[in-house]
């Protein structure tokens, strides 16, 4: 587990960490999340509140085997029980080191390796495209 935190701290540092339900919340709702995390003494409320922010979307949700001391502690932010990773790289290899430790987050790192191969194919992708544009037939104006 102390491994898994340690990516917490880097993405806080890095700015890819959002912390608390209203930030968590608005950026799920912007679309920004890669992953929303839970403590696992959060609250019934907080854990519902986190739940409502994932339902119907394809965002990822997790119940973390950590304290919101825990939390608190590599956060700097106090009663910090909502986390929100905003970065796809991070969060799979934050997935991955949950996984070496509890089989239970396997399939989450699985998700996230798809999730991680498929926007680096698009930004490929976009890349090309991007190259072809503006190549096409000239009209004669008059």
């Amino acid at each position: 587990m102390n491994k898994a935190l340690q990516y917490l701290g880097i993405a806080r540092k890095a700015g890819f960490l959002e912390t608390g339900a209203d930030n968590c919340g608005k950026a799920v709702r912007a679309g920004k999340v890669r992953l929303l995390m839970l403590a696992s003494d959060a609250s019934d409320n907080a854990r519902r509140r986190a739940e409502s922010f994932v339902f119907g979307r394809r965002t990822p949700f997790v119940i973390l085997p950590a304290t919101k001391e825990e939390l608190t502690a590599i956060t700097g932010r106090v009663g910090c029980t909502v986390l929100a990773f905003t970065d796809i790289g991070l969060a799979r290899h934050f997935a991955d080191a949950l996984a070496q430790e509890n089989m239970q987050y396997a399939g989450l790192a699985a998700d996230l390796a798809e999730k991680e191969a498929k926007m680096q194919q698009r930004g490929s992708d976009k890349r090309v495209c991007g190259k072809n544009r503006g190549q096409g037939k000239r009209r004669n104006r008059v």
